[in-house]
């Protein structure tokens, strides 16, 4: 499996472009909002004779849906995304944070009753994360060791839980008890900044070493 890191938006939101020897692939997050950008990630995906058939979402906010809509009309893809974050996404163009948000299509896979994702010759184990938002999820390839945690899990930080559908408890349950037990060695590829391994955060990440340190109990 081949994983390309794409920072798309003014809020830096990684963009994954994810194949197999197959060719077909997936976009995991797709943060791209504006025509060069859509470009440059059209660009990518000729350049390696891909054929795109999700995009998928780790969840609804809209620095990681601003192209999913051009992904599934320019692509033909489906797009995946857990129904319970639906109503984190407008249907119509809106404003927030002062940038323009491009319309969502409808989901197509309810990552809510899915255990697995296949694309090509490649599986995705699809691991229930709530917190940052109700139908969070993270996207696990054991055979590489690669974990796409949306905004759960970042490189010594966690994802915001004061936003709407937020839960800190929620958070630290799943990253604790969802994605810790997946081992050390396991790569991390996070909704925002750099890539880092589940190791480096059960040593470094503040909000999990004082939780194993005893120093506060995150189910309040």
């Amino acid at each position: 499996m081949e994983i390309k890191r794409i920072v798309f938006n003014p809020l830096r939101e990684n963009t994954y472009l994810v194949w197999d020897e197959s060719k077909e692939c997936i976009i995991i997050d797709a943060g791209n909002m504006a025509a060069s950008e859509n470009a440059i990630l059209s660009d990518m995906i000729r350049a390696r004779d891909l054929k795109p058939v999700m995009a998928v979402n780790t969840h609804g906010h809209f620095d990681h849906t601003g192209g999913v809509e051009y992904i599934c009309r320019e692509h033909g893809a489906k797009f995946a995304c857990s129904s319970k974050d639906d109503f984190l996404m407008s249907r119509e163009p809106s404003m927030m944070y002062g940038l323009k948000c491009n319309p969502v299509p409808a989901i197509d896979i309810d990552l809510d009753a899915c255990d697995e994702l296949t694309f090509g010759n490649t599986t995705l184990r699809v691991i229930k994360t709530p917190g940052h938002t109700p139908g969070h999820v993270a996207l696990y390839h054991e055979a590489s060791k690669s974990l796409f945690t949306g905004d759960t899990l970042f490189r010594e930080s966690i994802g915001r839980t004061d936003l709407p559908g937020g839960d800190y408890s929620w958070i630290m349950k799943s990253i604790l008890e969802e994605l810790v037990p997946l081992g050390d060695d396991v790569s991390i590829y996070p909704g925002h900044e750099h890539e880092s391994t589940i190791g480096h955060e059960v040593l470094y990440n503040p909000f999990i070493v004082e939780v194993i340190n005893n120093e506060i109990n995150y189910k309040g």
